[in-house]
């Protein structure tokens, strides 16, 4: 197709050539838009309120800001929070005032991507909401309690959108096949391998569809199957960032899998974010956590394997290094549990934090000097080595003052168990008359 001038006009992409026209278009999210559902009452309410559409990529967030805008007869502003600033807010409430001036229509401010304006352009644009000027829409990957400021959030109903599960890409797929890309022909595998790389996004399905069309032409081919869809279409990264929620939704879940001893699962996650892209190293790292938080002196030989894991990786890379984390993960999840080192740790930083600071006992204190002898520094210090079993029966080593704690409290779990019978081995020892010093 080409304008009045000869130039040939741009293609519109799928996704906008398929964008729904009406709430009943609309694939997934039934949830909210079934009949009684919130958005569906919402819609039908005939009068729109600000809110925060949550949800991961292209699950139809910005479709259903524009599905509001058409429903209310209201004026659209769409702004990206990633190239937007104060200007452009203000630049759209002059609009606003406009468009209410002039045809008395109301304004829907769409923003995209709003956690990732800072709390000033958030604070922009508030009173401007809280007048009726701007009804406010604003779509977010990330959690709002952490990315959107208080007041703001406050002031809006918050809608937590879902990825599409395969029988709704599966909807959407033959939708599109059917619409927009005639002469072409799928396989089961092929239909299935593109709702498998979509990951839940509906956008991702889409413009693998229109990649996977313009590869078909250049190839001359009509029928598609699972290999074709294999060989053409680029290995997209699964969905996160490292700096998203779904990434720490991921780690949360690896780190849980390991501690509930279950290696499968583990290995699961752990092949999951390294498939996204996540830094192998990264996840080491994470790995030393889970051993001395989650393992600790249950199994000492965890941390080892951990920084191992580590350092193997950095000498081999991948993929050959990612064996040693597998390795790594499933020792861990399979190893003896004990918190006890963590807990027993946190507990002591919590005293240390809220207590004073208590001096060093003379009988702990180094005497290099004739003065500091004199003054009684390592006094009575009772050397283990030449004790009983090595060990000075009834010493004490904490301040004078330092009210009675037992922070340590081994479990009866992997080596742990042994340690529980030596301390209270040596807790006997200690209850027996200190010889004369």
């Amino acid at each position: 197709m080409t304008d009045l001038f000869g130039a040939p006009k741009p293609q519109a992409p799928l996704a906008d050539v398929l964008r729904p026209r009406s709430l009943d278009e609309v694939v997934g999210q039934a949830h909210l838009l079934g009949a009684g559902k919130p958005l569906r009452l919402a819609f039908e309410s005939g009068k729109p309120h600000s809110m925060i559409l949550w949800g991961p990529p292209g699950v139809g967030k910005t479709t259903l800001a524009r599905l509001m805008a058409n429903a209310f007869d209201a004026e659209f502003i769409a702004l990206s929070a990633v190239l937007a600033g104060v200007k452009d807010i203000k630049d759209s409430v002059q609009r606003a005032r406009e468009a209410l001036a002039v045809s008395g229509r109301r304004t829907i401010l769409f923003v995209d991507e709003v956690h990732r304006f800072n709390k000033a352009q958030q604070d922009a644009f508030l009173p401007f909401v809280e007048q009726g000027l701007l009804t406010f829409i604003g779509a977010t990957t990330e959690n709002p309690s952490f990315e959107v400021n208080s007041a703001l959030l406050s002031r809006a109903a918050v809608y937590v959108l879902n990825s599409l599960s395969e029988e709704e890409l599966g909807t959407l797929f033959d939708r599109a096949v059917q619409r927009s890309l005639p002469g072409l022909e799928f396989d089961e595998a092929a239909r299935t391998r593109i709702i498998g790389l979509a990951d839940g996004d509906a956008r991702r399905l889409l413009n693998a569809l229109e990649y996977l069309q313009t590869a078909a032409a250049s190839a001359g081919r009509t029928k598609i199957d699972g290999e074709f869809v294999q060989h053409s279409v680029a290995r997209n990264l699964r969905r996160f960032d490292k700096g998203g929620e779904a990434f720490y939704d991921q780690i949360s879940a690896l780190h849980k899998s390991v501690r509930g001893s279950d290696p499968d699962a583990s290995l699961y996650w752990l092949v999951r974010m390294l498939d996204g892209g996540a830094d192998p190293l990264y996840l080491g790292r994470r790995m030393v956590r889970m051993a001395t938080e989650d393992i600790g002196l249950a199994d000492p030989r965890a941390l080892r394997l951990a920084l191992d894991a580590c350092e193997t990786y950095e000498r081999l890379g991948s993929p050959e290094g990612e064996l040693a984390l597998a390795e790594c993960i499933i020792y861990l999840a399979c190893a003896a549990k004990s918190n006890a080192v963590y807990v027993a740790y946190n507990s002591a930083r919590e005293f240390v934090a809220e207590d004073e600071s208590r001096p060093v006992p003379l009988h702990l204190r180094n005497a290099p000097t004739r003065l500091m002898k004199d003054l009684g520094y390592g006094r009575g210090y009772r050397y283990a080595h030449d004790e009983p079993e090595a060990y000075a029966a009834g010493e004490r080593y904490f301040p004078e003052g330092m009210p009675g704690v037992s922070w340590y409290q081994p479990t009866e779990r992997g080596l742990e168990a042994k340690i529980a019978e030596k301390l209270a081995y040596l807790k006997s020892l200690a209850r027996k008359p200190k010889p004369e010093t």
